[in-house]
């Protein structure tokens, strides 16, 4: 709308802005060049099918990389354009194609601007495209101005799709056939008319609304969230203190994110550049040169290659604006050297790939299998990382890998994936860890979850699904964790092994039972019936089997340790769905505050509620004990012993003393007399 030549101004464009523009310009004279060539449907094809002097298009690198690859396959080689390529590369692409050495072209919609090349066809693998916002299906406009590229001058042309994707719309194919496309709408708008005078003033008039009403507000644009993000720093908004501050930095906010990336580091650099210019006019040269230097490599991988290409490309921009640097000819000569060297090697790492490479990755018979690669995790063909291995799943980089590849991959892993599972069947228990994640691993692979059973002794094994393992595969996966975790809780009654259960009454054998299945703690006053039926020779063999009868819990010693602990939170945490599980208390501490909600946790573990402290049981019941000899003989006494077992204060022991029923009185010389609760039978 602004820019206008000293004597004429020609707007290149489609005939549906015609509408619009003539409401921009009012007097604008509007001409019109015919198609010389046509251009038709030409159906749907397998990749395989594609005629040659084609190019194939796709939205996405990974899925350029995977349709090139698939055509050398086939073909021998395909040329790659990308909208992220130098033009240097996308040039050298293109004279690959151009000079016959390949005979299809793979391309992202960069191929529908400023590319005239010898196309005869056009397919499309598919017409949804992410645009910076979202994922939206191309409009015939847009298909057409791709579709386009096929034919030239009087020689006719023709488009199609693959049939992974199926035909186009009727409506679609007659409009891009007959070249008549609904009239624009609208069109993005922001204004130009800047106020540098303070920094809320210039952000206020980048949002002021558009003069029209088929325009549209631009948001969400580079350059201003870059200003936005360089404004809420102090540093920056302290130096941008007059209207030709705010100026320069608008200025460099507006230097490209050729990476395209959205991240801090284009903002960071920005920043870096800003400051030096308000402080000193110009960018030292050290700074320049050292950002330079540091892309000058040509080692790394097409990705690699591809950021340091877009990273200079910034720096010879840089290098073309006014009064920004000391020397501006030199940096523009070695920014450019280097995009050149970088360019070239881009260009031959793409040759190396996508044309008569050696080692096909699409291609039956070759020995596809021994160039696959793991280490630490990875896995690579031919030196080219492809994936990760997850647990025994393997999960392909970026949108995954070509059928072939894929099916080659998993063959060679699947070798792998049954080593492991023969390993894992005569393995010890030892090497099987259960984390706090639920998660159980074999040598650090994840290979199921644990999760609520049938009972809290029995939790659940759940095998990841993994495409390596068949499902007689996974279910002997399945029934070595099964023998695992019964061990496993098998080891905590180990001491209920002992022949002096089977001499038991049933009354005892019940008993243990209710143990069992709380984990090794009950209430007296849940198993009354049971202990009233107990024989002498019963309390005997329960006590060697390490059973305690206390007056307020009955419980099993050998389950208070550590060890035992930490094996009873983690029942309790998978049969509660309790994710990370619990852990048991530090260093076998006896008394912790209870928090809301975690009661159930600590009685799980061997602990007793009084007030608001967990008490483990065999504490509990030494001071119960003690409190009731104490009552018994009537001697006054300090606290220090309950204080001690406890690790309370003395104002806490006292309240455990009350809590477990005693009536406590405290003397003036801070002994006390203790009255023992009701007895119990």
């Amino acid at each position: 709308m602004h820019s206008r030549g000293t004597e004429e101004t020609l707007f290149l464009g489609a005939s549906t802005i015609a509408p619009l523009l003539r409401r921009l310009i009012p007097g604008v004279e509007i001409t019109g060049a015919e198609r010389l060539s046509r251009l038709s449907w030409a159906g749907t094809r397998k990749l395989s099918s594609v005629p040659a002097r084609s190019a194939v298009v796709a939205f996405s690198a990974e899925k350029v990389y995977e349709v090139a690859e698939r055509l050398r396959a086939v073909h021998g080689g395909a040329a790659v354009v990308l909208g992220a390529l130098s033009p240097r590369t996308r040039n050298a692409q293109v004279e690959l194609y151009q000079a016959g050495e390949v005979g299809h072209l793979v391309a992202t919609d960069a191929i529908g601007m400023g590319l005239n090349m010898d196309l005869g066809h056009v397919a499309f693998t598919d017409i949804r495209k992410f645009d910076g916002r979202g994922f939206r299906e191309l409009s015939s406009a847009e298909v057409a101005q791709i579709a386009g590229r096929a034919g030239r001058y009087r020689t006719d042309g023709t488009f199609g799709t693959l049939k992974s994707l199926g035909p186009l719309s009727p409506s679609m194919i007659e409009e891009v056939e007959q070249h008549r496309f609904p009239a624009l709408r609208r069109l993005y708008w922001r204004n130009v008319e800047l106020d540098f005078s303070d920094p809320d003033a210039l952000l206020d008039s980048l949002q002021r609304p558009p003069p029209l009403d088929f325009l549209v507000q631009a948001f969400g644009e580079d350059d201003e969230r870059t200003l936005s993000t360089l404004l809420h720093r102090d540093a920056i908004r302290r130096q941008v203190t007059t209207p030709e501050a705010l100026a320069l930095l608008w200025d460099v906010c507006r230097i490209p994110d050729y990476r395209k990336t959205r991240t801090g580091a284009h903002a960071e650099l920005l920043s870096h550049i800003v400051t030096h210019l308000l402080d000193g006019g110009a960018l030292p040269d050290a700074f320049v040169a050292e950002r330079i230097e540091r892309l000058d490599r040509t080692d790394g991988d097409i990705e690699t290659l591809m950021a340091r290409i877009a990273w200079v490309r910034t720096w010879t921009f840089v290098s073309w604006q006014r009064g920004w640097t000391d020397d501006p000819a030199r940096w523009r000569a070695e920014s450019g050297q280097v995009e050149d060297r970088l360019s070239d090697a881009l260009h031959h790492r793409l040759t190396a790939r996508f044309v008569d490479r050696r080692v096909s990755w699409v291609v039956g018979g070759l020995d596809l299998e021994g160039e696959i690669s793991l280490e630490a995790g990875g896995v690579s063909i031919g030196g080219l990382h492809v994936g990760t291995i997850s647990g025994w799943s393997f999960v392909p980089d970026g949108g995954g890998l070509p059928r072939i590849v894929a099916q080659a991959v998993r063959r060679r892993l699947r070798t792998e994936v049954l080593e492991q599972l023969r390993l894992l069947l005569e393995a010890p228990d030892s090497e099987i860890e259960l984390d706090a994640a639920g998660q159980l691993s074999f040598r650090s692979a994840v290979i199921a979850r644990v999760g609520p059973g049938p009972s809290m002794l029995e939790p659940k094994i759940r095998v990841r699904r993994t495409e390596l393992l068949e499902p007689g595969e996974r279910e002997r996966v399945r029934s070595r964790l099964v023998r695992w975790r019964d061990a496993w809780v098998e080891q905590l009654f180990a001491a209920f092994e002992r022949p002096d259960v089977e001499r038991l009454s049933p009354a005892a054998r019940g008993l243990l039972h209710a143990l069992r299945s709380s984990l090794g703690t009950i209430d007296r006053h849940e198993v009354e019936d049971n202990l009233a039926q107990l024989t002498a020779d019963d309390r005997r063999a329960l006590a060697r089997l390490d059973v305690r009868l206390g007056t307020h819990t009955i419980y099993v010693h050998s389950l208070l340790r550590p060890a035992a602990q930490q094996a009873r939170a983690r029942l309790w945490s998978v049969r509660n769905e309790r994710r990370p599980l619990a852990t048991a208390p530090a260093n076998g501490r006896a008394t912790l505050p209870v928090e809301p909600g975690e009661a159930a946790l600590f009685t799980a573990m061997g602990f007793r509620i009084v007030g608001d402290l967990a008490i483990r049981v065999d504490v509990l019941e030494k001071v119960a004990a003690e409190g009731r000899r104490r009552a018994r003989v009537g001697d006054p006494g300090p606290l220090d012993r309950f204080s001690s077992w406890l690790g309370t204060s003395h104002d806490g022991a006292v309240g455990v003393l009350q809590g477990l029923g005693f009536q406590v009185r405290r003397r003036a010389d801070g002994r006390i007399t203790l009255r023992s609760p009701r007895s119990r039978r």
